[in-house]
């Protein structure tokens, strides 16, 4: 209860700061009321929804998502406006120090701010405002297509020229507009790859979230059909179950509705793709995490039957799995494909200029292409959202990589 008193005091303090702010660049009363009265509904919604709202587990459920995303909105519409204006108030109070005790005024008062400096802090307060409502209005359905060729020296022939399509996190649980899943699914299947591969994370707490979207995945089509791994989020473990069966009915049933969708779920096992008298090994493993994370893939258990000499594409879904443990192996792993990190949902992209999230800050390869030790990895960027419901600049994402034998 405390920590709610402070939160909203604090809450409540900024809000005001921010009107001085509206007051110094406009006189007219109903911009006010309208400040006020946005800012005491969302914050009255964040309350209701985390104190008597619906529990789904531990991660957001859609109505929680929405109030955590409209209250990041208005505290960064607030916060950029505050560091603006105190910045000029400490200008204010030091400049009225100096008149006060240089003699040039005989009262302390300050100096009123100026109209012009008020404009310009609410006028930069207004981006990351405007660009988070873009983000959960449209900014989470922009589906991107990412294209690269990947070259190797020892691709067999029969694979020069091997499409394949990732696609990862799609945590269902969050979607809200059938319409642009359907459209999603569609761009996938126009890509017409050899291959699809998910590199986990279907649902965000139970395998029920999926149910409303398994027709529309049963859809995706590729010619060497399409597999899939688990991710940390699929194994249920954000939500406080009853009895451990319960726990584990749900895991079973998420991997019969994968399976009923048609895809081939690895868990720690793999798969031959096979062309002619040439193949590649496809190595999927379950869930394996640095920290907290769920530790359940067996890399040794997952290429039993595996040569060392074989080209061998992995489905990981924590890209930390690579880093510690994959790079370093005794096999070596061509392709690695994972997802996890969604990229933040927020970033700053402009190809071939600026990559920057504030998840590089967490895992040091968290979206795109990257090459150690002759091995590549793709962090996908993931299909869904989770948590603010919403992205900016950093979009959902389609992965297509071709394989190409270097000449």
């Amino acid at each position: 209860m405390l920590r709610w008193i402070i939160f909203i005091v604090v809450y409540i303090v900024m809000g005001l700061y921010t009107l001085q702010a509206l007051k110094t660049v406009t006189r007219y009363p109903w911009v006010y009321y309208l400040f006020i009265t946005v800012a005491v509904l969302v914050l009255g919604n964040f309350v209701y929804q985390f104190t008597l709202g619906e529990e789904e587990g531990r991660v957001l459920s859609r109505s929680k998502s929405y109030a955590f995303g409209f209250l990041l909105t208005v505290l960064s519409f607030q916060l950029v406006t505050i560091l603006f204006l105190f910045s000029e108030d400490i200008f204010r109070f030091f400049s009225t120090v100096y008149f006060k005790f240089s003699g040039r005024s005989k009262e302390f008062t300050l100096p009123e701010r100026r109209k012009f400096l008020s404009m310009i802090g609410l006028g930069l307060a207004a981006i990351p405002f405007g660009a988070l409502l873009y983000g959960m209005y449209k900014g989470k359905y922009n589906f991107k297509v990412l294209k690269y060729n990947l070259e190797f020296d020892d691709l067999p022939e029969a694979f020069d020229g091997y499409q394949i399509t990732q696609i990862s996190d799609v945590h269902s649980g969050s979607f809200d507009n059938r319409e642009k899943i359907e459209y999603a699914i569609d761009l996938i299947n126009k890509q017409k790859s050899d291959v699809i591969l998910f590199t986990g994370d279907m649902v965000n707490n139970k395998a029920e979230e999926m149910l409303p979207w398994s027709d529309l995945f049963s859809t995706l089509e590729a010619t060497d059909g399409k597999f899939s791994v688990l991710g940390n989020h699929d194994y249920g473990d954000y939500v406080d179950w009853e009895t451990e069966e319960a726990k584990h009915k749900n895991l079973e049933d998420l991997k019969s509705l994968q399976r009923d969708m048609g895809f081939d779920l690895l868990l720690n096992e793999n798969r031959y793709l096979q062309k002619g008298d040439d193949k590649i090994a496809l190595v999927g493993v379950e869930n394996w995490g640095r920290g907290g994370f769920k530790k359940a893939g067996d890399l040794k258990k997952a290429v039993a039957n595996v040569n060392q000499e074989d080209f061998k594409i992995l489905m990981s879904h924590d890209p930390s799995h690579w880093e510690d443990v994959v790079l370093h192996d005794d096999y070596h792993y061509h392709l690695t494909l994972s997802g996890h990190t969604h990229g933040m949902q927020f970033g700053i992209e402009i190809p071939g200029w600026v990559k920057w999230s504030p998840v590089k800050w967490r895992y040091k390869y968290w979206a795109g292409i990257y090459n150690e030790l002759g091995q590549y990895i793709n962090v996908n960027r993931g299909f869904g959202f989770l948590g603010y419901p919403g992205r900016v600049g950093i979009w959902p994402e389609i992965t297509v990589i071709t394989l190409k034998k270097r000449a």
